[in-house]
């Protein structure tokens, strides 16, 4: 198991250098992490046994009914959901061939590992923009002032090209602002496309799969109404044809225990909360990016409330800069020393109110 999972570990590397915020790094790493783990644990035959085991009487080689069988999907019959299990069918949804039956096929099982790593990389897609965006532009601006043991003649030094960065470069930082946004925008249709597409992949019973299971409070595999049984069955029918003796095409119906959908039942079950939590604490930061935008005080009380600078001094310096301006620094507020910060806050205020870096 750990050589399984344990290439993921570079996802649980904390960042040197941050350029985003905390519901960003949910959809990057987080959920990243938990889409490729889950991908790894549905190929782990070693772990969970074989995908496929089918049961026939006839003489057709087992590891060939169940190749078959897995290629060319399962079904279930949807009139046997409505029967009693143990005295007219032997599993919901397995029941004897009739005429005109309505099947249900089931072939999500061959594609689960490849669409959890395809959404896996979609998730990744607005992080990518964003570096390519920001270029590496905040780890060039940090200058060493992150770390709080550093020689006062080099913070000085460090600082003052700092905020001439800062004053030479003002409301220079609004494209890249709007460009965060985006990706911001980008994260949210993300999730909700996601949870479109599995609604898809699973037959439109993803969407209110979570509610179903919940109305459930104690879960016995006999009952046929069961959501989980019915969205990931453990048992299905398959149907294979070949010749005779005699040249006749010969009909064989086969019985076909999934063991895989033990995973992956309890892998989309979970996936539907996080992708609820994720879409409603997304929606809520970008309700919060929104204020931040049309409320300027709401981006100095953002700022003030992860530093120990001046307030005057802050807030006169988010007064006069654009929100492109002030995105620049309270990423720096993220980045920096607090000590440092403190510093460059009052060093910058001295230079917009042309008293210069040192107050003269």
């Amino acid at each position: 198991m750990f050589q399984l999972f344990g290439s993921l570990k570079q996802f649980l590397k904390p960042s040197s250098c941050t350029t985003d915020n905390k519901i960003f790094r949910l959809h990057y790493k987080a959920t990243v992490l938990i889409l490729v783990g889950c991908s790894l644990m549905v190929t782990a035959r070693q772990y969970f046994g074989d995908p496929i085991d089918c049961i026939s009487r006839d003489d057709i080689p087992p590891n060939l009914l169940d190749t078959y069988c897995w290629i060319h999907t399962t079904f279930s019959i949807e009139n046997a959901w409505k029967k009693r299990v143990g005295e007219e069918v032997p599993y919901p949804g397995v029941d004897k061939t009739t005429p005109n039956e309505k099947r249900i096929y089931h072939a999500y099982y061959q594609w689960v590992c490849f669409v959890l790593f395809f959404q896996a990389l979609l998730f990744y897609v607005p992080r990518y923009l964003w570096k390519a965006i920001e270029g590496g532009r905040m780890k060039n601006l940090i200058l060493g002032l992150d770390y709080p043991i550093c020689s006062e003649d080099v913070k000085a030094n460090n600082r003052a090209l700092l905020v001439e960065y800062l004053y030479k470069n003002l409301n220079q930082h609004n494209m890249m602002f709007r460009f965060y946004v985006v990706t911001e925008l980008l994260n949210f249709l993300n999730v909700i496309l996601q949870m479109i597409l599995m609604d898809r992949f699973l037959g439109g019973e993803f969407t209110n799969y979570g509610w179903d299971v919940l109305s459930f409070s104690e879960w016995d595999w006999s009952v046929r109404y069961d959501p989980m049984i019915k969205v990931f069955p453990r048992l299905t029918k398959c149907t294979f044809h070949r010749y005779g003796s005699s040249g006749d095409v010969q009909k064989h119906d086969a019985m076909c225990i999934l063991p895989i959908n033990i995973i992956n039942e309890k892998i989309y079950i979970f996936l539907w909360f996080w992708f609820y939590f994720l879409a409603i604490v997304t929606f809520i930061a970008l309700v919060y990016r929104a204020i931040t935008i049309f409320v300027p005080r709401v981006r100095y009380l953002a700022t003030q409330s992860r530093c120990l600078t001046n307030r005057d001094a802050l807030h006169s310096v988010c007064n006069q800069c654009q929100i492109g301006d002030w995105f620049v620094i309270d990423l720096l507020s993220k980045n920096l020393d607090p000590l440092n910060f403190k510093d460059l806050i009052l060093d910058f205020y001295r230079r917009m109110e042309g008293k210069g870096a040192n107050g003269l």
